[in-house]
């Protein structure tokens, strides 16, 4: 088969990466896609069981500081587009290993940056490199008033973060120095199916589920503005097509929650989902020693990508998340499996042999 695009997508085993993959298979059947996973823990391509045998989807598992397999990727598929999507991405680990995440998110953004200009070679019509980046960039807001705006200064504040800040400068450099036809875009906390269970809303259902305490950060008082992963997935699919090369775009959803508020609609949505009576699981909620470094608020300003390519998030907070639990629920398969680890094996019995 002839493909007009041939676009490899990293990290597309995990959370965001999965929708993304996901959505370009299905709505892109005329493109290639080469799915590019180290499978670490968070990694699980059983995630894309679903479209795993189409013809326009290849799995690798591979690491992106490789720059032996990754270009060798860009030559064998003639790759002329990348979503960059691999990261360590849990700031609690970047805490206590920060050394892994400046390997993967910087050298292996550095890795794939330099594969593509030595494969393009200064003919960048018809590519693109696009960089999927973080509000937590950006630092912290004040409790009341102002925005992230694609023009605030960078000001990470924990490994992980400082880690996200350096590849999105080493990409802006890339673009500067060589000509490299990028894009780059920075979003808020996302949310939905598929998604590993130590973030807040999967863990907390999972421990809803079994009956297990639900941790929050010191009062409960930090603000995240929460964005449906469909709804990313979406405004990755407009900004790879429409953006503006050399541009950032932030991606939010205009959608502040405290962590104390949202832990308490997730319980009442999740013990109404199960069945049990109103305030049945509140008692688990429990009080941790507040995290080293932890920025107070992080809220988005996307009028740049509302305005210049029209994208809007498709959901309110209380559909997407009453979706995300019943997801969880009806999925607790999944959940055993990627609790217990056994969906490690996923890539041995289905594509090893292959």
């Amino acid at each position: 088969m002839n493909f007009s695009r041939n676009i490899l997508i990293t990290g597309g085993a995990g959370f965001i990466g999965s929708h993304v993959v996901r959505r370009f298979v299905t709505l892109h059947p005329d493109y290639r896609i080469v799915n590019l996973d180290l499978l670490t823990y968070a990694g699980n391509p059983a995630n894309l069981k679903d479209v795993e045998e189409r013809e326009n989807y290849v799995f690798v598992r591979g690491d992106i500081c490789d720059a032996e397999l990754v270009e060798e990727l860009f030559s064998r598929y003639e790759i002329d587009g990348v979503i960059h999507l691999a990261a360590e991405s849990h700031v609690d680990r970047s805490i206590v290993d920060p050394l892994a995440f400046a390997r993967t998110n910087v050298l292996g953004t550095l890795t794939l940056l330099n594969a593509a200009r030595k494969a393009w070679n200064g003919c960048w019509e018809g590519r693109r490199f696009y960089h999927i980046s973080t509000d937590e960039v950006y630092g912290a807001l004040p409790a009341e008033g102002g925005l992230f705006t694609e023009h605030t200064p960078y000001a990470p504040h924990s490994p992980y973060s400082a880690s996200k800040a350096s590849s999105d400068h080493f990409v802006r450099a890339f673009h500067d120095t060589y000509g490299l036809p990028v894009v780059l875009s920075n979003c808020s906390n996302n949310y939905g199916p598929y998604q590993f269970p130590e973030k807040l809303i999967p863990l907390f259902v999972n421990n809803i589920r079994l009956r297990r305490p639900l941790p929050v950060y010191g009062a409960g008082e930090n603000v995240r503005d929460w964005l449906y992963v469909e709804d990313h997935a979406e405004a990755i699919d407009l900004i790879f097509h429409r953006g503006t090369t050399g541009e950032s775009y932030n991606v939010g959803g205009n959608n502040e929650w405290r962590n104390i508020d949202l832990v308490r609609l997730l319980v009442a949505t999740t013990d109404r989902l199960l069945g049990n009576p109103e305030g049945h699981s509140s008692s688990l909620i429990t009080f941790v020693t507040d995290r080293a470094g932890h920025d107070l608020r992080y809220a988005i300003d996307s009028s740049k990508l509302q305005r210049e390519l029209g994208w809007r998030p498709r959901r309110s907070f209380e559909e997407g998340l009453e979706q995300t639990i019943r997801w969880y629920l009806d999925n607790d398969e999944w959940l055993e499996n990627v609790t217990s680890g056994a969906y490690e094996h996923y890539y041995e019995e289905h594509y090893a042999k292959r």
